[in-house]
């Protein structure tokens, strides 16, 4: 009785988080509730469109509904890995007396918005990699941990290449998913239009705060994982590798490196989510396969044969999906 109490509650908490941000943000669904997701469960979140569609505005009303301590950062050419964990400053005490104190970066937040990832350099994008994998910054020797919850959501405009730093294969596999921003529809681009450019603005309400965050999350983590339903996460997972033999003939053809553990580890994280909307204590196989794309689609790293061809990793993946076990 006290564990269906707890499903209830989770369940109301995250369609009330995804409806105060629908309020601001029109269209998305599937987008947002993958973000949501990922919060909830620490996972970190690329997200990837031109500019205009509400990327940044999702993340900060995100944060408002889920009323947790936010930072932005701009990334810029000129951005320095300091400017990102922060760094050791002078104090001047008493008679003269200095020492040093450190500064804390954006970084020590809950929800950490990095706008445009990709134009920093390597050397600034690689201050993010020990945060979010170890949730710690280490200054000077001295190692400061992050408090939880704690989620990096990164912006890319993939249509700007000049000026722009791609982030390394090590980097983007820390991310738990990668999400393609799409263009609104002809009638929710009207419905864009009549919110921001009437008189009222609107704010949506807090619904959910950091201590119940952290309580779902537990609550996600006790969800079972059937050994039918992760053998199939699995045979996915092995299926993006083409030095397996079982491998379908079409990554055999197309993929250069397939999906990290972090992959499986991802696909097990958001289903568990998956099955508290849908009020289930365990976990289905179609909720593994509905994040398929959103997982994965940034882990497959596919051959210039692959390129040439324009196979689109997207169609791969869905074709793994079909036949994770077997040739084909």
């Amino acid at each position: 009785m006290e564990l269906d109490k707890e499903m209830d509650a989770a369940r109301e908490a995250l369609a009330g988080v995804e409806n105060e941000v629908r309020k601001v943000i029109v269209g998305q669904t599937a987008t947002l509730a993958t973000l949501v997701s990922s919060v909830v469960v620490g996972g970190h979140v690329l997200l990837e469109g031109v500019p205009g569609l509400g990327k940044t505005l999702m993340v900060k009303t995100l944060k408002e509904v889920l009323r947790l301590n936010y930072a932005r950062i701009q990334f810029t050419p000129d951005l320095m890995p300091a400017d990102i964990t922060g760094t050791n400053v002078i104090d001047v005490r008493g008679g003269g007396a200095k020492e040093y104190r450190f500064e804390p970066g954006p970084v020590f937040t809950h929800l950490l918005l990095a706008d445009e990832i990709n134009r920093a350099s390597p050397k600034t994008q690689s201050a993010l990699l020990q945060a979010m994998e170890e949730r710690e910054v280490t200054v000077f020797g001295r190692h400061f941990p992050l408090e939880e919850p704690f989620s990096v959501i990164a912006t890319q405009n993939p249509l700007e290449f000049e000026g722009t730093y791609p982030l390394p294969e090590a980097q983007l596999d820390r991310f738990l998913c990668k999400m393609i921003v799409t263009s609104p529809d002809l009638q929710e681009l009207k419905e864009i239009a009549l919110r921001t450019t009437g008189e009222e603005a609107v704010h949506p309400a807090a619904v959910l705060e950091r201590d119940g965050l952290l309580s779902m999350r537990k609550l996600i983590c006790r969800i079972p994982v059937a050994a039918p339903v992760l053998d199939f996460a699995a045979r996915l997972i092995r299926a993006t590798h083409p030095e397996n033999p079982d491998a379908p003939a079409i990554v055999r053809k197309y993929v250069r490196y397939g999906a990290s553990p972090r992959g499986l580890q991802g696909l097990l994280a958001l289903a568990r989510v998956e099955s508290v909307r849908d009020r289930r204590f365990h976990v289905s196989r179609e909720d593994v396969e509905r994040l398929v794309l959103p997982v994965l689609r940034h882990r497959i790293l596919l051959t210039f044969e692959a390129q040439m061809e324009k196979i689109a990793v997207e169609d791969l993946l869905l074709e793994i999906a079909r036949n994770p076990g077997g040739k084909g």
